[in-house]
């Protein structure tokens, strides 16, 4: 083996060292799982080709997240700011509901939990870095200007010092400080609910007997039951479509019309978005066995779930989260998707 495969051997493992995390900063920074994973991609591209001229006067972690932060401000030059569908209208009532699809950029994007959390020891480390994916603060994300974005992420979520934030941005300490502030001040205007902050990590014995709870209401399509598990004012929103609907009368009213095709659906855990969730297979009446429909997000706040988000593009999101697109299996005969 010669010496230079041994170093663009060392070079790949070491770059791969930092894919995760890296995930996670583009995944925040852009909304969206395929064009975080293409951002980093693109990261990587450009630290393997430039490599020579890195001469070690940052750490290679710094050096890839200033990369990966030129991507991704390049990426954000069109403008686009994804958004959830609470974000766009105001709730139909389900006498007026529609499935009006829009554009997928138009959408904030799931992420798996194994894709943008890297394993970390600190349990306190690990709390805020699942509250940093979670949809409600991820859609506050992308209402920040990209270098705002930028500052706060590194800052609050990443725990960087502003002289570092500043000298990856090319900017003063000054500067950064008050990108932090502006950013903070715009945060705290959209007055979010902090009803996904009421999830624990790991869940606690009444959240898992909620979630058993809802899996049995859900398959059962028992509708007084689902009624029972859901916050009066809880949503539903299903991506692509613009469609969002609040409270229980309205939600299991839509269930058990426009979506009763959803009767008799089989859920698999899945980790998503640093909350619980649901990979959903529906019957399917002409190949036999369950076909994927949707991956569910749910929010849960004071023993009682307040959102679930279906996102229904199933080609993209089943192989994203290594689900299989077809179920003929019972689902604990399955293994649980990433």
């Amino acid at each position: 083996m010669t010496d230079s495969t041994v170093t663009t051997t060392d070079l790949d493992i070491r770059l791969e060292k930092h894919r995760v995390e890296l995930t996670g900063y583009c995944y925040r920074m852009l909304g969206s799982s395929f064009e975080a994973e293409d951002a980093v991609q693109d990261t990587m591209v450009r630290a393997w080709r430039s490599y020579e001229k890195f001469e070690g006067r940052s750490s290679l972690r710094s050096w890839l997240y200033r990369i990966a932060t030129n991507v991704c401000l390049d990426m954000l030059s069109a403008g686009n700011k994804r958004a959830r569908p609470v974000d766009l209208s105001d709730s139909t009532p389900l006498a007026q509901a529609a499935l009006s699809p829009r554009p997928d950029n138009t959408w904030l994007e799931p992420m798996p939990d194994a894709r943008v959390l890297p394993s970390v020891l600190d349990p306190a480390e690990a709390a805020v870095a699942k509250e940093s994916v979670r949809l409600a603060f991820m859609a506050a994300l992308q209402q920040l200007p990209p270098k705002q974005r930028a500052v706060l992420i590194l800052r609050e979520v990443l725990a960087w010092r502003a002289n570092e934030v500043a000298e990856l941005l090319g900017t003063s300490v000054a500067s950064v400080n008050s990108a932090l502030q502006r950013a903070r001040a715009t945060l705290a205007e959209r007055d979010e609910k902090a009803a996904d902050a009421a999830v624990s990590d790991p869940l606690d014995d009444e959240q898992k007997k909620l979630l058993e709870r809802y899996v049995a209401a859900f398959e059962g399509y028992d509708m007084a039951a689902l009624t029972a598990l859901l916050h009066e004012d809880a949503i539903m929103t299903m991506p692509p479509f613009d469609l969002w609907l609040t409270g229980h009368d309205d939600i299991t009213g839509f269930m058990t019309t426009i979506g009763a095709a959803c009767e008799g659906s089989r859920l698999i855990p899945v980790e998503v978005n640093g909350l619980p969730g649901f990979a959903q297979y529906k019957p399917d009446p002409e190949a036999g066995g369950f076909s994927p429909w949707s991956v569910q997000v749910l929010e849960i706040s004071d023993g009682r779930l307040t959102g679930f988000h279906f996102f229904l593009d199933t080609e993209r999101w089943f192989p994203l989260f290594d689900l299989p697109l077809h179920l003929e299996a019972e689902p604990d005969q399955i293994e649980e998707g990433a």
